[in-house]
């Protein structure tokens, strides 16, 4: 079964059609620069551009950063404030012509890693972390998805986590991988205290330069990339129009 799967982040929006069986894409996705500022208005059409490189009347998956409920956002700390209330599911789907299921960025990923990737048939807490534009977060108990977590807010050091250790923070300060790896380690061990997973998926962008930093994060919790990478939003994107998460 293929369905198109699309990953809407702060920096990119990225999408392709996704083998829901095997958890893969089908083509290269297609990816354009997430707009400035990041408003609906503004987002939509880049979202209708992606969309329109797979031409089809089946359903899609949509993933958003930030708290997603029933298809309407609560959150979207790194877009913009026209978001909080928007009821995307419905608007996409009108947008795009065709069913739109629509879900947090993190949980995305993290559908995909517990089915295909890192996390598959692990039993316990199950924690995925993307970093990238953010901080995101899936949180899994015994393969079942607890939506919405968002412990990229998590107050660390008098701010939000992301703050500290998000990607965007690496860049924008130059840190060395050494030096990022000491402030995703302090998040971590945060986090640790307060979940006590058995599992620590690390995903989005940076999980494909894992080796640069991950020998470096030492915490008591076992630290994995996802073997998804950068894909797994997109994959789990798709996913959710099958009912799968």
């Amino acid at each position: 079964m293929t369905v198109l799967g699309i990953d809407i982040g702060g920096s990119g929006i990225k999408g392709a059609p996704v083998d829901v069986d095997a958890g893969a894409l089908i083509v290269e996705r297609v990816r354009v620069e997430t707009p400035r500022p990041a408003t609906p208005d503004a987002v939509l059409p880049a979202l209708v551009d992606v969309a329109g490189s797979w031409k089809s009347g089946d359903p899609v998956g949509v993933t958003f950063p930030g708290v997603v409920r029933h298809g309407v956002i609560g959150s979207a700390a790194n877009l913009h404030p026209d978001w909080l209330g928007l009821d995307a599911a419905a608007r996409f789907t009108a947008e795009l012509g065709r069913p739109v299921t629509v879900l947090n960025d993190a949980d995305a990923a993290g559908v995909a890693e517990m089915a295909f990737g890192a996390g598959r048939n692990v039993r316990g807490v199950v924690l995925l972390l993307t970093f990238g534009t953010g901080i995101g977060s899936a949180l899994f108990v015994n393969g079942r998805l607890v939506p919405n977590t968002e412990l990229g807010h998590l107050e660390l050091h008098g701010a939000d986590a992301e703050l500290h250790a998000s990607d965007r923070i690496r860049d924008e300060r130059g840190l060395s991988w050494r030096d990022w790896a000491a402030r995703v380690q302090d998040y971590i061990a945060h986090v640790e205290r307060l979940i006590s997973p058995d599992l620590i998926v690390l995903g989005g962008g940076v999980s494909k330069k894992a080796d640069r930093f991950l020998p470096h994060v030492k915490v008591g919790t076992p630290v994995v990339p996802a073997v998804l990478q950068n894909n797994a939003g997109i994959v789990g994107a798709a996913m959710a129009t099958t009912g799968r998460f």
